[in-house]
């Protein structure tokens, strides 16, 4: 079964891609390419960086929780 189709597969990649994004807001020209519109399927990156943004430790500590997961709960 593919790590996308389980749960703790899906939890990942949408912590990537928070973290991801989060990143390229910091980027002055990732931030008007990637995220330069807030509406539509664009807007998903948009909305992804601020919650990166916004809940930086929640979002820190999920991904050192995953980590761990992966390496010793798996």
């Amino acid at each position: 079964v593919p790590a996308v189709y389980s749960l703790d597969g899906l939890l990942a990649f949408g912590l990537l891609l928070v973290c991801t994004c989060a990143y390229a807001r910091k980027v002055p020209r990732l931030k008007a390419w990637l995220l330069g519109e807030k509406r539509g399927v664009w807007g998903v990156f948009y909305k992804a960086a601020v919650i990166g943004t916004r809940l930086h430790a929640p979002v820190a500590a999920a991904c050192v929780l995953m980590a761990l997961y992966v390496l010793v709960g798996k």
